[in-house]
């Protein structure tokens, strides 16, 4: 059975990547699918997050990754797809998530959506959340695969965080000593 895992991926997190694994051992195929929405401004291009999800689950060998736009329930039924995968965080993602599934079944009944619940440690975690991390120079390693957080490093290269282990990255710039930074960091002068 050939299921479709439908996203923006922007970026893929370690999330996304559990549920791709759990579905792997669940369906004969996954096919994660990179929706192309002209209303977002991603972090990413589309052919930027397929590669991301190539390296990520290269060691799945029943994952195939594409892109898309226009209807899941189009797209899953040109592929012949009969399941549509999706993971569940959170009450609120549940509501969106079964009126999408409840919508998607008025225009194919041949397709079903089958939930799974994220893991615990997932529960919090959004690409949103990471990009925000990100942003104002937080860690963001232990939230996506380590070949996706040196992406999101580079594009927020400013604010390097420290670096991760086994990751070549490059290094953040010595701020100039100054009087305010000697007083907040406490350096003697």
């Amino acid at each position: 059975m050939l299921a479709i895992y439908p996203g923006s991926f922007d970026p893929i997190t370690l999330g996304h990547l559990d549920v791709i694994e759990r579905g792997c051992r669940l369906f004969e195929e996954v096919i994660v699918a990179v929706l192309r929405n002209p209303n977002k401004s991603p972090l990413f291009t589309v052919a930027e997050r397929m590669d991301q999800i190539r390296r990520a689950t290269a060691h799945l060998s029943n994952v195939e990754v594409d892109s898309f736009d226009g209807l899941t329930v189009t797209y899953a039924t040109m592929r012949r797809a009969n399941v549509l995968l999706r993971g569940l965080r959170v009450l609120s993602d549940f509501e969106m998530e079964l009126q999408m599934a409840h919508t998607n079944k008025t225009l194919s009944e041949e397709i079903e959506t089958v939930f799974l619940a994220t893991s615990n440690e997932h529960s919090f975690l959004s690409s949103s959340l990471v990009k925000e991390i990100a942003r104002f120079g937080g860690p963001i390693d232990h939230l996506v695969p380590p070949p996706v957080a040196l992406d999101i490093y580079r594009c927020y290269a400013k604010t390097l965080p420290v670096p991760v282990p086994n990751m070549d990255l490059p290094q953040p710039l010595e701020p100039p000593k100054t009087e305010f930074h000697r007083e907040t960091v406490g350096d003697p002068e």
